[in-house]
């Protein structure tokens, strides 16, 4: 009896895995097990803002940021139950989304589906509100009061917090409809990105979602512009709530400070090494790394480089300098070593270079050249700028807001691995979005 109540135990758990990946009467799959958050990638958040009990998904709202499908989806039904747990709750449901935060946001590129409670205005509601965010574009079914790309509930249909809500969200060939408790109250058509990932959001306070369940429909065909990026294993360097995996040390505590999805740095560090250094050692990668000045620019002359990296002369055989707002300097130190340095700065020639290599005047003609931006792709003083910067072997490629500033420079004798480092160099500036895929 002992061994048939076992192997009764072990068909039941057999049978009800099968069912959670199995399709219903109406053609549903769940997306949520109910069990953990298997089917789900973490993208920018704590390892706990998203946590599972009682067969639902329980968002803590901290730190502002997303969780996504671990793949794309194209054309479906999406259902959901949510509700908010405190008054004027705030959170969203992303559809055909990038798999990364958008440049200087805690948001990805997609189409928000809105899941507010208790804020409702003549411009936006507190539910039900459709709209394209960071990129993505869209033409809602109604004309918004301030010509907005947004879609207003034709009624207000939501339970206040505490009490569960249904949404029921149909996209298919790049058109959205959204059903609130059972009424479709909006939606909107030419939507573009209209294939990608579908996104939980957590902003601010506590949201629960339960019964997450999708029907895939038939293919449309999009076009490759119409689907969004594809996910290429990053991993987040920053939970947004604390310096976790970073090595703090005594004297940084209250100089790098987490706020929310940024990291806020004064430039004031009292710590013997006042940079902030990964606790992981990495060889090849690819960084993608936000960043903007938060100190207020004064002009300042600074020096004129010629594409060589040697400083550029005036008539009178002296350095050429030119005025510009400069508002610091800091920059991110690749593989433990100081030398091998991305510089973040306010020169006229831009952010991206590597100083102590073009400076080196040991280094061959190329290596110096090579370690001298391109062109100044930087976004003016108090804008977010991205990095995307790849180390293979001993080269150096540097993306600056999509445009290449350094492409395979060579820097001999980088070391092999090591850990990354925001630099400290006594000025303020606030970083965002890190992460890091690793190529070895």
């Amino acid at each position: 009896m002992k061994r048939f109540g076992i192997l009764a135990i072990g068909l039941c758990i057999v049978l009800a895995v099968a069912r959670a990946g199995a399709a219903d009467d109406e053609g549903f799959v769940p997306l949520f097990n109910g069990r953990d958050l298997s089917g789900w990638v973490n993208v920018n958040c704590a390892p706990n803002t998203f946590t599972v009990r009682d067969g639902m998904i329980l968002s803590t709202g901290v730190p502002t940021g997303v969780m996504r499908t671990d793949r794309q989806y194209e054309n479906f039904i999406f259902e959901l139950d949510w509700r908010h747990m405190r008054p004027k709750g705030n959170a969203g449901l992303f559809v055909w989304s990038d798999p990364l935060t958008a440049p200087g946001v805690p948001f990805s590129r997609s189409i928000e589906i809105q899941i507010l409670d208790g804020r409702n205005t003549e411009n936006y509601t507190s539910h039900g509100d459709i709209f394209s965010i960071h990129g993505s574009t869209m033409e809602p079914d109604r004309p918004h009061p301030n010509g907005w790309a947004r879609c207003l509930p034709s009624e207000r249909r939501c339970k206040p917090a505490g009490q569960w809500n249904h949404y029921r969200v149909e996209c298919n060939d790049g058109s959205i409809k959204l059903a609130v408790n059972g009424k479709v109250v909006c939606g909107a058509g030419k939507c573009k990105y209209r294939k990608g990932y579908i996104c939980l959001e957590s902003e601010g306070s506590p949201c629960q979602f339960r019964n997450i369940r999708i029907k895939e429909l038939p293919s449309t065909n999009p076009k490759p512009d119409e689907i969004a990026q594809t996910a290429q294993d990053f991993k987040s360097l920053y939970t947004g709530v604390d310096l976790s995996g970073w090595k703090a040390e005594p004297g940084d505590e209250g100089h790098w400070v987490p706020k929310n999805w940024r990291l806020d740095y004064d430039g004031k560090s009292e710590a013997k090494d006042k940079n902030l250094w990964t606790e992981k050692e990495y060889g090849d990668f690819v960084l993608v790394c936000d960043w903007r000045w938060s100190g207020k620019p004064v002009k300042r002359n600074r020096p004129v480089l010629l594409p060589s990296g040697d400083e550029a002369l005036d008539e009178n055989g002296k350095p050429k300098t030119v005025e510009v707002p400069d508002a610091g300097d800091s920059g991110i130190y690749l593989r433990g070593s100081d030398k091998a340095q991305v510089n973040i700065w306010c020169w006229p020639v831009g952010s991206g270079e590597v100083w102590s290599y073009r400076k080196d005047k040991d280094m061959p003609a190329e290596v110096r050249a090579g370690v001298t931006p391109k062109l100044n792709a930087d976004n003016p003083i108090g804008r977010w700028n991205r990095f995307v910067i790849t180390m293979k072997g001993d080269r150096l490629t540097v993306e600056l807001n999509g445009k290449t500033v350094i492409e395979k420079a060579q820097l001999p004798g980088v070391p092999k691995r090591g850990p990354i480092a925001l630099q400290h160099h006594g000025d303020p500036i606030q970083f965002a979005n890190l992460f890091i895929r690793e190529l070895d």
